[in-house]
């Protein structure tokens, strides 16, 4: 199993600006939602890193940070 790289540590003297921090969205059960890939589908169960949605034909686990995932 390998490990994520660590985090680079940003210098106050630096004269680039700090990376920014992803704004991960938050989800409940019963949200529509539209996936790139899988079109619109309705959230069905939440937990802390994945949320299971239901596109009709079939449901997906979607991971955090839900990149291709939005709320409609």
């Amino acid at each position: 199993m390998t490990r994520p790289a660590p985090k680079k540590r940003h210098l106050a003297s630096s004269p680039f600006p700090p990376p920014v921090e992803p704004v991960i969205e938050q989800f409940e059960v019963g949200d529509r939602v539209s996936h790139d890939a899988h079109g619109i589908g309705r959230v069905r169960s939440v937990e802390p890193t994945v949320v299971t949605v239901d596109f009709g034909d079939h449901a997906v686990r979607v991971a955090s940070p839900f990149t291709k995932l939005e709320k409609l």
